[in-house]
Parts: C-alpha cells; sequence; structure tokens
C-alpha cells in the first residue's frame, strides 16, 4: 500500500497512469492454488481457462510466492500465459533455472553467507553440539546441506535433525515424536529454518517446557512473534533470530501512524486487523464488541500485532512494486519513442513485453539502495542479528545485537554485543551445548569410535607433555630444559643435577675413596717398612709394591667421576681408570705367574729358573699396560669423551654428564682388563694348590672371584640406570673391586706381620715345612 501510494505519487514515475493492486487468497495445496490463480486470470470471480471477464484494471505482474512451493504452484498456469512472477519470498537456487521458470523473477538476497553466520554464531559461544529443525522441502534441505558442511568445517557437530512437512504439523503424533525427540537430546541450542506455516506447531504447543530451556536460532522468515494471544508466550525468549539487513524507508512509520480503516473502507484487511488488533469495531455494524475510538492508531499497539519497523520481507515487497513500476515506465518510454502510447492509455499492455525490462531493471529506491532484478547481480545477504524478548506484561520486542556483513575482510564479518544478550529464562547466561563435558588442562581430547567429534573422552596428557588450556586435540611437550608439573598444565624449568660433592652420595663416595686410597698407602709403608721380611719378599716384593701404588690410585682415579663434568674429567675418568685398573690387574697376573715359576723352578734341571728373580715380570706388566695405553690413545684420538646433557632420563633434571664418545672404545677397555681379569684367574685357580709355604694363589684366586663378580654385575646395572645414578654405580664398582683386591691379598699378610710377626720368620717358616 505504501509503495503503491508513493509511486502514484511521484510525477517522475508513471505520471499519467494510476497503479493499483489486487489482494488474492494463496492457499497450502495446489488445488486451491490453481484455483485462485484461475479466479484472477479470469476475473470477476470466474475459474474459466483461456477466458477473461476483466475489462478494466487487469492486472499485468503478479507480485507473490512467500514459498518456493506456492511460486512452482503458481508458475505451472502462469508460465503458460507468459506472466511474469516477481517472488518476494527466500531465494532459491531451484527458481533460478531459465528453462524451467522463465517467467519468475526472485528479489530476495541470496542466503548462501546464512550457513556461515550461523555457524559462526555457534563458533563465538562454542556451541559444538546443535540440534537442527527445518521444513520438508527442497529449499530447506539445500540449506541444511550447507549449514552441515559448514559445521563440519568448524568442529560443530549435529545432534539431531527434525524435518516438518505441511501436512505432518496437523498430526499429534509428528508433535510428540519431535518433542521426545528434543527431549533426550543433550542439545541446548537448535537451528530452526523454514516456512512460517510449516513449523507452526512448534508456536502452537500448549506444552512449552522442553522449548523453553533451549536456546533457538532461526531466520526472520521463520516468524516467532506472529501469533495468536492464547499461546505460551515464553516458548522462545531469548531466541536469536538472523533478519536480511534493510534500510529505513522515509515515511513509513508515519504511514502506519496514520493508516486507519476510516480512510480505507474497502479493504476488508484493514478492518479484519483493526477488530482484531483493537478488540472493537472500526464503526458500529462492522464487527462485534465496542467501537474503537478515533484515535486508535498502529504505534500503540505490541509487537506481536505489528512491528513499526519494516520487515526485511516487507522491505522486499515494497521493492517489488517498484521494480514493476519502473519496468512499465521503462516500457512506456519506449512507446513513447515509437510513438505508440495512446495517448497513455494501458490499453494494449500485454505481460509478456514486461519481461524485457524486467530483466534489466536497476534502479535506487527511496532508502537510496541500488534494486537489481537481473539473475546473476543478485547480491550476497548481510544479516542483522536480533534478540527475541518477551515482557510478563504480554509485550515482545525485537532488539538488535548484532550482524554479519558477508563481504567484510576476514574476522570482521561477524559483530556481536554479547551483553546486550537476553539470554532464555532459564539460563540467565551463556550456557555451553555440548555432546561431552569440558576437557580441563592437563587432559586432552580422545575420540569415541564410532561417534562425532565432538563426544569424545577426556586423557591425561603422557609423559612429558602439558595442556594449558580446555579442549586441546593434543597435548604439547614441554622444552627439553623444563618438565610438566604434577597436574600436567604447566612446564617448569629443570634443575641441574650431577654426582656433586656437596651431596651425601658423592661425600660417601668421596670418602671411601680417599679412605681406601690412604689405607692402602698404609698397607704399601707396612710392606716397605717391612721389606726384609719373608712374607714381603715372597711372590716378587717390586709386584706388590707396584699392585698397591696402582691400587691406590684405582681408588683416587674414582674422584674424576665425581664433581661437575668438565673437558679435562671425562678425557681422563675412563683412561685413567682403565690405565690403572690394567696396571693392578696384570700385577696380579705376574704375582701368578711368579708362583708358577717358583715352583717349577725347585724341580731339577728346570728351566724356569733363570726367570725366577728376574725383570720379566715388570716386563710383563709393562707389555700390558701399553697395549691398555694404545687402546686409550686411539679413543681419546678418534672420538674421545666430552661433556654433555641429558634432558631425557630425568623428567625434572637436567643432567650433566660426560658423553663417551665412542663406546666401541669404552669397551673395548673395558673387555681388555676382563681378558687380563680372567687370565689371572684362570691361572691362579691352577696354582692354587702348589705346595709352596708363600704360595699367595689361593688368596689371588679369591681376589679376582670377588672382581670378575662386581664387574659383571656392574655391566647390567650400567645399562639399566641412567644420570648420575649411572656414574655412582661406576664408582661403587671401582671402590668395591679395588677394595677387594686389597682385602683378599694383602690383609691376611698385613695380619701375619702384624699380628703374628712369630709366624714371619725363616726359622717357623722352615719349622712348618718340615712338619
Amino acid at each position: 500500500m505504501l509503495a503503491v501510494e508513493e509511486i502514484n505519487m511521484n510525477s517522475k514515475l508513471l505520471p499519467n497512469i494510476t497503479l493499483g493492486f489486487h489482494i488474492f487468497n494463496a492457499y497450502h495445496n495446489d488445488e486451491r492454488t490453481l484455483e485462485s490463480s484461475l479466479v484472477w486470470l479470469s476475473g470477476q470471480g470466474q475459474n474459466i481457462p483461456n477466458y477473461s471477464c476483466e475489462r478494466q484494471g487487469k492486472s499485468t505482474v503478479v507480485i507473490g510466492g512467500a514459498t518456493s512451493e506456492l511460486t512452482v504452484a503458481m508458475g505451472s498456469l502462469l508460465e503458460l500465459y507468459r506472466f511474469p512472477q516477481v517472488t518476494y519470498g527466500l531465494f532459491d537456487p531451484l527458481l533460478s533455472d531459465p528453462v524451467q521458470f522463465p517467467s519468475v523473477y526472485q528479489m530476495a538476497p541470496r542466503d548462501t553467507s546464512l550457513p556461515l553466520a550461523m555457524v559462526r554464531l555457534m563458533v563465538h559461544f562454542k556451541w559444538t553440539w546443535v540440534g537442527l529443525v527445518a521444513s520438508d522441502d527442497s529449499r530447506s534441505e539445500k540449506f541444511l546441506r550447507d549449514l552441515q558442511e559448514e559445521m563440519v568445517r568448524n568442529d560443530v557437530c549435529v545432534a539431531f535433525i527434525h524435518k516438518s512437512s505441511p501436512s505432518l504439523t496437523k498430526d499429534k503424533y509428528d508433535c510428540s515424536y519431535f518433542l521426545k525427540k528434543l527431549s533426550s537430546s543433550t542439545a541446548t541450542v537448535i537451528v530452526i529454518y523454514g516456512n512460517t506455516d510449516t513449523l507452526l506447531t512448534l508456536r502452537f504447543r500448549d506444552v512449552p517446557y522442553t522449548l523453553l530451556y533451549r536456546m533457538w536460532i532461526t531466520s526472520s522468515h521463520w516468524d516467532i512473534v506472529k501469533k495468536p494471544g492464547y499461546v505460551h508466550f515464553d516458548n522462545f525468549h531469548g531466541a536469536l533470530i538472523f533478519a536480511d539487513q534493510t534500510s529505513k524507508i522515509p515515511g513509513f512509520k508515519h504511514f502506519l501512524k496514520t493508516i486507519h480503516p476510516a480512510k480505507d473502507p474497502e479493504n476488508i484487511f484493514l478492518w479484519n486487523f483493526w477488530n482484531s488488533a483493537f478488540g472493537c469495531a472500526p464503526k458500529i455494524g462492522k464487527g462485534d464488541g465496542a467501537v474503537c475510538t478515533p484515535n486508535a492508531s498502529l504505534d500503540t499497539l505490541r509487537l506481536s500485532y505489528v512491528d513499526l519497523t519494516m520487515s526485511d520481507q516487507s522491505y522486499t515487497v515494497y521493492n517489488a512494486v517498484y521494480a514493476v513500476a519502473w519496468a512499465l515506465h521503462e516500457m512506456f518510454l519506449v512507446r513513447s519513442e515509437m510513438e505508440s502510447n495512446r495517448n497513455g492509455n494501458n490499453s494494449g499492455i500485454y505481460p509478456w513485453q514486461l519481461h524485457s525490462f524486467l530483466k534489466n531493471i536497476n534502479f535506487n529506491n527511496s532508502a537510496g539502495n541500488l534494486v537489481v532484478l537481473a539473475e546473476k547481480k543478485n547480491s550476497v545477504a548481510n544479516y542483522d542479528i536480533l534478540n527475541y524478548v518477551t515482557f510478563g506484561n504480554d509485550t515482545e520486542v525485537l532488539v538488535k545485537v548484532g550482524e554479519f556483513i558477508s563481504e567484510a575482510p576476514l574476522g570482521q564479518e561477524f559483530i556481536i554485543q554479547q551483553k546486550t544478550i537476553v539470554w532464555p529464562r532459564s539460563w540467565g547466561e551463556p550456557l555451553p551445548s555440548r555432546c561431552s563435558k569440558v576437557c580441563s588442562p592437563g587432559f586432552h581430547i580422545k575420540a569415541q569410535e564410532g561417534k562425532p567429534v565432538c563426544c569424545f573422552d577426556c586423557a591425561p596428557c603422557p609423559q612429558g607433555q602439558i595442556s594449558n588450556q580446555t579442549d586441546r586435540v593434543q597435548c604439547m611437550k614441554c622444552p627439553e630444559d623444563q618438565y610438566p608439573n604434577r597436574e600436567r598444565i604447566q612446564c617448569l624449568p629443570k634443575s641441574v643435577t650431577f654426582l656433586a660433592y656437596e651431596e651425601n652420595l658423592g661425600i660417601a663416595l668421596a670418602s671411601i675413596a680417599a679412605s681406601f686410597s690412604l689405607l692402602t698407602a698404609l698397607v704399601l709403608w707396612v710392606f716397605v717398612k717391612h721389606r726384609d721380611t719373608p712374607i714381603v719378599k715372597a711372590n716378587n716384593r717390586d709386584l706388590s709394591y707396584l699392585l698397591l701404588f696402582s691400587l691406590s690410585l684405582c681408588f683416587l682415579c674414582s674422584l674424576f667421576f665425581i664433581g661437575r663434568p668438565s673437558a679435562a674429567n671425562c678425557l681422563l675418568r675412563q683412561t685413567t681408570f682403565g690405565v690403572m685398573f690394567t696396571v693392578a690387574i696384570s700385577s696380579i697376573l705376574a704375582k701368578t705367574i711368579t708362583v708358577v715359576l717358583a715352583f717349577r723352578a725347585t724341580r731339577p734341571g728346570s728351566r724356569s729358573i733363570k726367570w725366577v728373580g728376574s725383570r720379566a715380570p715388570i716386563s710383563l706388566v709393562v707389555f700390558c699396560t701399553f697395549i691398555q695405553v694404545t687402546l686409550c690413545a686411539m679413543w681419546l684420538f678418534l672420538s674421545p669423551p666430552f661433556p654433555d646433557v641429558d634432558t631425557h632420563s630425568d623428567p625434572e633434571h637436567i643432567i650433566l654428564e660426560c658423553n663417551e664418545g665412542s663406546l666401541i672404545a669404552f669397551y673395548s677397555v673395558l673387555g681388555y682388563i676382563a681378558f687380563l681379569a680372567l687370565g689371572s684367574f684362570t691361572v691362579a685357580f691352577l696354582a692354587r694348590n702348589l705346595p709352596d709355604t708363600f704360595n699367595e694363589a689361593k688368596f689371588i684366586t679369591f681376589s679376582m672371584l670377588v672382581f670378575c663378580s662386581v664387574w659383571v654385575s656392574f655391566l647390567p646395572t650400567y645399562q639399566s640406570t641412567k644420570g648420575k645414578m649411572m656414574v655412582a654405580v661406576e664408582v661403587f664398582s671401582i671402590l668395591s673391586s679395588s677394595a677387594g683386591l686389597l682385602g683378599c691379598i694383602f690383609i691376611p699378610k698385613c695380619y701375619v706381620i702384624l699380628v703374628q710377626p712369630q709366624k714371619n720368620t725363616k726359622k717357623f717358616l722352615k719349622n712348618n715345612t718340615i712338619s
């Protein structure tokens, strides 16, 4: 009505021509829709095909089609006469087919960005478990498909899908089935898409409790505010509505405030509306009840009856009327140039003639916006986000709380004013809509087999990893110099550790090493002091001195393993240990061989007598030591040990250690010592029963048994330990094996020398031999 009045008052648009309109009912079944279309085509209430009984005021264009189904139903008849049909419903790609629907023009912008806009809203509030309700038609099917694709891209899951058709909305079973599905679902956010008539059941349901605990997201084409007064008012309180952005039309509010049935007595719709809205009749004899006051105006009504701001659908209708007017205007201008206007009379106008003008029409409406009907130039819709709020006095309001601009730069297309949103009454604040509980920091998401990605279990982060945010898909590793705390929500700096002199273990090992070294030196002093006694002189006195000296150094070389590793320490600790132990073991080997040679020298005519008392045993020690020195030199030259950092063995510490450089060289040194020890043990074992008063073979056998036992147990223990405990194991093995050699070989001799000196004489030994 507003558009027609403005056009008729505009002298520059369709001058000398009065524009009018007829209104016909649009039914929701194909038979009644075809009947209404035939009545319109035939005129005067007749429905005779191919006949027109209307001689004046014949229409040339149909503006209608609030739904695609209605457009298709009308188009099947109107296309026979090539009547232009301008639709104001949602944009439907199916109607864009120029072959199937050549006479249909869609005024609404493309709503391809609506799924993206809705998903942006879900992502903003972290709603990942959403139910979908839609009409059972092709356009809703495409919307659901596009929405689900966008939801998948943003890790939002579908809780359930319910499709409703007009024939089923009257069926109580369908409504009960939907409410049962809704009640059993854990989704607290529901998206509704479709036309109002298909989804009437949701609005008029008498039991709203299932609906009250949900957040509803919908488009303005599903009109939740147009409902009779007996309906439960709070069903959709707090809902968020995506409405096509429209511009303010000048004069629309004034038009609504001044409209009155008395000014348009033939408008039956206005009379009925006035009676319903105000509960009174405009004048006596028109409707039931009292007569309305003359000052009754639409601006005093609540939102459920009329909105003083133009809705997006009304905005599209407004533009459609102007598009038809401009197309007629262009057609008359062409006729004028061709001198076929016939004095401005519109007789002879055929509807099919408008097609060429409608296809190319473009104009600026009264709000200053460009309107284009060309199919390829249809703009993509932008949306205002409206919050539906109801009040206890049976009033309601739509409040703009955000917008979505599809052509805006990425990250700036979605704007929401969260503080201004009024939430459903059972919420009070934005609540989550999730399939699973939130995985707190320290846990990560573990998918459930056969379930959507939004349904998952929460598993603790693996060793060495943390998650400091909720719902982490993967935990992240701490840097090498940090470790997770007990809750595994943050990384703490690792403390540096090594076998230090300041700690108890370091003090104990260093004290034991120094004590045993001092004890060895004391035994050496005892042997030097009693060097002329038979026990000391037996079995090569020089080898005993060399063995004691090397054992003393063996104890001291363990000190290289204690303290902060340095380049010098790492170079000396294993090589010194290897050389000193080689000297000690080769000395024992030489002493054992000396026992065997001494026994054989007592035989008449034995050649072994020339080796007894010679420097041959010392030469053997030097030769064996030279081989070990050569191995160590090659080790230091090819792949020397170096200070290293171990960040993996101990999760809470950085271990400073010496990297052996070459494990082959390290185990070669140990293997050579083991070879000498095995040789000493074998010779000593074979010579243990030789009849010699000063035979050390028994003591050497036992000492080598202790030595081999220590180092055999060392290898698996050394491999199974890490960090400073590995160093402590090696130090302990050095000390215990050295102490075993010292105790088994020299303590019995010291006992005789110091406690029973009478046994350390030639006379006692001679008498003992005779006996």
